[in-house]
């Protein structure tokens, strides 16, 4: 295993390094999450043509593939761009979009996260529970069950995919196959804006294109990314009257914060009584 970083030095890393981040995502999120990996520090690239995407994912230092708006054409180019990232070294960041509320999405989610290498995974609960093979409460792409299990689902499906698992929701969960973490960050104002949890993966990638282990990578992407929303509603980005000026003082947050922001982002994250130590 990789020597555990924190999430201070971990979003030092990511300004000193501006990682190059493929971003195959969501057609309603496109420019959000280009946006966000370009505040955090990295430099987003949104190649999703089958022609090109080899070439520029083995120019990159990691790979996002979001199947929020999935076709035919959509898969296959996901497809290659994870296999390139495997043959040339790029993080791999997956985001199962949907998986567990049509056939469709869930055999591409399990295309995606058994054919392909990830470094991470992440998705909500439910989308977390399907891919563990368990019952899940999706309706559209939402999660909507409580999974009051999730710790162990995710341990599960780390297990299954030899990845690091991020399952969002009103406590983060993030997973290896065998420690998992609760990061209790974030408002619920991220909640009312479309798209929060694709911008959650352009985080995660950008980190990962910067940091060699990918749990330190995704421990410090979500606390960053909760800290930012945080802040935010604290009016520390602006006054906001409701979602929509709200999401531009959240993206101002992540734009605004440093790795000094991040000096005691580790109290936030707690480890789940039956998982072993990470940060010692």
């Amino acid at each position: 295993m990789s020597e555990a970083v924190g999430p201070k030095e971990a979003l030092a890393a990511v300004e000193a390094a501006t990682p190059l981040v493929n971003a195959i995502t969501n057609d309603v999120t496109v420019n959000a999450v280009a946006n966000v990996i370009l505040y955090w520090g990295g430099l987003p690239v949104m190649s999703d043509d089958v022609r090109e995407v080899e070439e520029m994912v083995a120019a990159s230092q990691a790979c996002l593939l979001n199947m929020g708006t999935v076709s035919e054409a959509g898969e296959e180019a996901m497809v290659t761009a994870g296999r390139a990232a495997a043959a040339h070294g790029a993080a791999l960041v997956v985001d199962p979009v949907g998986a567990g509320a049509t056939p469709t999405r869930s055999r591409v989610a399990e295309r995606l996260t058994t054919e392909l290498a990830a470094d991470v995974i992440k998705g909500n609960r439910g989308e977390i529970a399907a891919l563990a093979g368990e019952h899940s409460d999706v309706r559209g792409v939402e999660s909507t069950g409580e999974h009051a299990d999730i710790a162990e689902t995710a341990i599960a499906c780390a297990r299954q995919t030899d990845a690091v698992v991020v399952a969002s929701g009103k406590t983060d969960v993030v997973a290896s196959e065998e420690a998992a973490f609760e990061v209790d960050v974030g408002h619920s104002l991220m909640g009312e804006v479309v798209g929060t949890g694709c911008l959650l993966g352009g985080t995660l990638a950008a980190f990962c294109g910067a940091v060699d282990d990918p749990l330190s990578a995704a421990l410090a992407g979500t606390v960053a990314f909760g800290l930012a929303g945080e802040a935010a509603a604290a009016g520390e980005y602006g006054d906001y009257a409701g979602p929509a000026s709200y999401e531009i003082a959240f993206l101002d947050a992540i734009a605004g914060l440093d790795p000094t922001s991040l000096s005691n982002a580790k109290d936030r994250i707690a480890r789940v009584p039956t998982a072993k130590a990470y940060y010692e």
